[in-house]
């Protein structure tokens, strides 16, 4: 194999790479624009030139080998390379300009994040924004994106945390539903009400409340309807389904319109997801002026929350 001779399999290298991160042939050719036909067969010219197999292929999965493991580890680092030498210019300039990728779950990206977007693009003129909108764990160094906002009580290692605000959760419901039905003077008091719950475990129906001066208190909870997305929950109480528990971002405002009240405001209420919204970025991407000023917009505006 000649010096030189790893020029030609630089594409093969990048689809072998988001075959091996997403463990989907299909899955990596939709990020990479091409069919999964032509995904296989880069794979395969790989194999072929290093001479050896990288991946077991099944009817069910996909299993790195041996080999195959090793090769993706040098992948990753030449597609990580590959980045920071495409950001290099943006190092050395002193205005921010070019592209910045967000990444942040659905219901903080739409009542949050929005807003403050639009807001910095009125501020900063040469730099555009990308507002990337997903519920999984996205992995910035492999995806390429360049900033992350995560919900979470603990940041994942290996990647620089800032905090930019508290998430609690909180219950509503539409007010002709509390006038319907028995008052909520106490958590007890909910088991006999319909309650809009997430469903994705197994306890997502004990809601767990406390207040200063008072034992906690558990209340075993049932509804008509289950969903595991805040803005459907937040839509399924403004219609008078029940009471719902979610992110307080989410019912901002529709409590300031009347659309829903506030239940049990003086209580904590402490469910299975709670913690804080930070952003993500690799150790390098703080350095970037593009991403650098987004990050301090964001932190100006919601780090006095957090």
């Amino acid at each position: 194999m000649g010096p030189n001779s790893f020029l030609k399999v630089l594409p093969e290298m990048v689809a072998f790479l988001r075959v091996a991160e997403l463990g989907s042939f299909s899955a990596a050719a939709d990020l990479l624009g091409i069919t999964p036909s032509a995904a296989s067969r880069q794979v395969k010219r790989l194999e072929k030139e290093i001479g050896v197999q990288l991946l077991q292929r099944t009817t069910r999965q996909l299993r790195l080998t041996e080999a195959g493991a090793e090769a993706f580890e040098r992948c990753r680092e030449l597609a990580a390379a590959a980045q920071d030498t495409m950001a290099l210019a943006q190092r050395f300039s002193a205005e921010p300009r070019g592209l910045v990728r967000l990444s942040a779950p659905k219901a903080f990206a739409r009542r949050v994040l929005h807003p403050l977007v639009l807001d910095f693009l009125a501020r900063h003129p040469a730099v555009d924004v990308q507002l990337i909108v997903e519920d999984r764990d996205i992995d910035p160094i492999r995806e390429g994106v360049d900033l992350v906002v995560r919900l979470t009580t603990e940041p994942p290692e290996g990647l620089v945390a800032r905090r930019l605000m508290a998430v609690a959760h909180i219950l509503v419901a539409a007010p002709a539903y509390l006038e319907g039905h028995a008052a909520i003077a106490h958590p007890r008091d909910l088991a006999a009400h319909s309650c809009l719950s997430l469903g994705e475990h197994e306890r997502d129906n004990h809601w767990r409340f406390s207040r200063p001066g008072e034992d906690g208190v558990e209340v075993t909870v049932q509804g008509r309807y289950i969903a595991n997305h805040s803005e459907m929950r937040m839509e399924a109480a403004t219609a008078g389904l029940g009471v719902a528990c979610v992110p307080a971002f989410s019912a901002q405002q529709a409590l300031g319109e009347g659309r829903v009240a506030r239940v049990l405001g003086d209580w904590e209420f402490r469910g299975n997801y709670h913690g804080h919204a930070w952003i993500l970025y690799p150790p390098n991407r703080f350095t970037v002026p593009k991403c650098r000023v987004l990050i301090d917009h964001l932190v100006a505006h919601l780090g006095t929350e957090g």
